[in-house]
């Protein structure tokens, strides 16, 4: 695995965390009965960004540590992944 590619999987798995970590914990202006006029209803009433950022940045290095060291060290291969012969409909062109 090259640096550009660690780098593109290290994004690819940031943004899907912050996906996640973007829904945990919030406090909404409904539950707290303080709605700001012009605001929905479901808005954030402390988005907290900075340890959001934080926390989906901590997550993503552990998972992405775990997949780059299961791709460099071999224990899957493209081979492994190769569903064309797995599943009888022959070579790829």
């Amino acid at each position: 695995m090259g640096v550009v590619t660690g780098i593109v999987l290290y994004a690819i798995i940031w943004f899907m965390t912050l996906f996640v970590v973007l829904q945990v914990g919030v406090t909404s202006q409904s539950d707290t009965g303080e709605r700001v006029m012009g605001t929905h209803g479901s808005a954030p009433v402390n988005p907290q960004l900075k340890r959001r950022f934080l926390v989906t940045s901590g997550v993503a290095a552990g998972i992405w540590a775990v997949i780059a060291g299961v791709i460099l060290s071999g224990a899957v291969t493209i081979d492994d992944i190769d569903l064309f012969t797995r599943f009888g409909m022959g070579q790829p062109d």
